[in-house]
Parts: C-alpha cells; sequence; structure tokens
C-alpha cells in the first residue's frame, strides 16, 4: 500500500512538473514568435522562426546565425489600429563581427510582413528605441546605440553615443533616414553607385587593422549606369566592367595605367576593390564595400 501511494505521489509530481515545463515552453515561444517573419539582409531573404535563423555559407563550414537581440518598440507603424513591432536583430557569419540591425514586423490580418533592415554596426552597444515625439513628423523612430571612436580598435569597449532616426514605408517594407540636418528623409534604399565620384576614406579590417590614405583626395572609385568604373589613386587610374545581383558586386578584368610612384598605397587600394563581395549605404552617406570572408569594410564618402 505504501509502495501504491509512494508511486502515485511520484507520478502527480511528473505531471506537475511536465506542466509547468510546457507552460514555460508556450510562453517563451509565444515571446519569439511575436518576431517572426521573412526579413531582407544585404538583399538576402532571412526567415526567423521563433526568433532564430541559421543557415550554412555555401563552400565552407561556417553558418550564419542571425536571432533577435530585442529592444523591441510596439507601435502602429501603419495606422491600421493594430501595434507593429520594431527591434534589433544582430548575425554572426563565421568571423569575428557580431552585426546589429534594426528591422520592423507589420502585423496585418493576412499575416506579418519584415522589412528590409537597416545597419547599424559591428560589435556596438544597442541601447534604446522610441518614437521621436518632438519631432513634429508622424511615426518617426530613434534607435539609441553606442561605437567606438574613430581610430579605436574593436576590442575598445564602444563609449560614441549616436542616435539614428527612421521612418518605415509600410508599402516597400523599407526605412528611410530622417536626417536632422537635412530639410526632408534621406532614404539610403534610394541612393546608387553612380549617383556620386566615391572618395575612400578608410578601411576597418576585422583584426582592427585601420587603413587610412595618406592622401585622401586622390583616391576614389565612380561607377557608371552602363555597368564600368574607373579609379583613380595616389600614382595611377584603372578601370574595367562591374555587375550588380541586389547588394552582391563583382568586377571584372581591370586595366590600368603603369606609371611607377615611390610610397605609393596603390597596390593595398586595389587588392581592397579586387576582394570586395557586397556593398551598402549608410545615413551618414557613406558607401560601404564588405570583403570578402567577413575580412573588413572599405568606406567611402
Amino acid at each position: 500500500m505504501k509502495n501504491k501511494i509512494i508511486m502515485l505521489v511520484s507520478l502527480i509530481l511528473l505531471v506537475i512538473v511536465i506542466t509547468i515545463v510546457y507552460k514555460n515552453n508556450s510562453v517563451n515561444d509565444k515571446l519569439t514568435s511575436e518576431y517572426d517573419a521573412i526579413y531582407t539582409i544585404n538583399g538576402e531573404k532571412v526567415t526567423l522562426k521563433n526568433g532564430f535563423s541559421e543557415t550554412s555559407v555555401e563552400n565552407s563550414n561556417s553558418k550564419i546565425i542571425t536571432k533577435v537581440f530585442g529592444n523591441q518598440l510596439k507601435h502602429d507603424l501603419n495606422e491600421d489600429g493594430i501595434k507593429d513591432i520594431v527591434f534589433l536583430i544582430s548575425q554572426e557569419t563565421g568571423g569575428s563581427g557580431v552585426f546589429y540591425y534594426v528591422v520592423a514586423r507589420i502585423n496585418t490580418p493576412e499575416g506579418p510582413l519584415g522589412s528590409d533592415a537597416v545597419f547599424l554596426g559591428d560589435r556596438i552597444a544597442p541601447q534604446t528605441i522610441n518614437i521621436d515625439e518632438g519631432s513634429g513628423r508622424v511615426n518617426v523612430i530613434v534607435v539609441n546605440y553606442a561605437e567606438r571612436n574613430p581610430g579605436e580598435p574593436m576590442t575598445t569597449p564602444p563609449s560614441l553615443g549616436k542616435s539614428l532616426w527612421l521612418k518605415l514605408d509600410p508599402k516597400t517594407m523599407q526605412f528611410g533616414i530622417v536626417e536632422q540636418n537635412f530639410p526632408g528623409e534621406a532614404d539610403v534604399n534610394k541612393m546608387s553607385l553612380d549617383m556620386k565620384k566615391w572618395n575612400w576614406i578608410k578601411t576597418q579590417y576585422s583584426n582592427d587593422k585601420i587603413v587610412t590614405p595618406n592622401i585622401p583626395e586622390k583616391f576614389s572609385i565612380t561607377f557608371k549606369k552602363d555597368g564600368s568604373f574607373s579609379i583613380a589613386t595616389d600614382c595611377n587610374n584603372a578601370g574595367g566592367s562591374y555587375m550588380v545581383e541586389n547588394k552582391k558586386i563583382t568586377f571584372g578584368t581591370m586595366f590600368m595605367t603603369e606609371m611607377y610612384c615611390e610610397n605609393s598605397q596603390e597596390n593595398e587600394f586595389l587588392k581592397m576593390i579586387e576582394q570586395t563581395e557586397s556593398f551598402m549605404f549608410t545615413s551618414k552617406g557613406e558607401m560601404i564595400l564588405l570583403l570578402k570572408y567577413d575580412s573588413g569594410s572599405v568606406i567611402f564618402k
């Protein structure tokens, strides 16, 4: 009889434990699934399921891991009476970097819609997301974070406070950058490679090495709509063809003049161009060429 009572009590306790675990998992799934949708990051579709995505890198053992970081803001972004959500995600691509993005999910009766992601930075310190109540503009979102001061290595904790003002276009699911010193809204998604001559500012490698041009005004790249590009350096000129697919860019064989210059940075600069894999734009009016294997970023303005 005593053994039966012990078995009954054990069974009841087991049922209670299983019930608690199931409820906790259900709550966790509900909390993470409110972020789930298909988002576009650097031109690639990423599907979050329970706030997480893992994909393999072609011809590599590395994996791209994308997950919800948090700092969410719930707000009706398309004025349909339904609360939507803006939040941060992090992405690791197999290198040392941890890249942070802002995304939004619009909730509709037909299902959730995910936005294009806006890049914030590598290994930054995310802070808050809120609505800009004082701008006089509707549904302007403020993303606050900290990054490193110019020239500081990636090992330095971020300490320079930054704010980014954004507004979502529910029709295209793309964010526009609201410049505070600009009369109107500047949309990075409408910037193009051929919009201007781009001057090299600096290159930040993933091993914390930073390279800057000794003569900044000498280094530039210009893209044309016909698929050709031209490069100026501190010694020679170069050029060739390029192809773009989404945010991926491929440079064809380069031709160049052959003058010799002492202490030129030309070879190093051209190597950066040759190693470029993709590109992006920032709200600061920058074009960034992202190097292969997550090895660094070449910044132009």
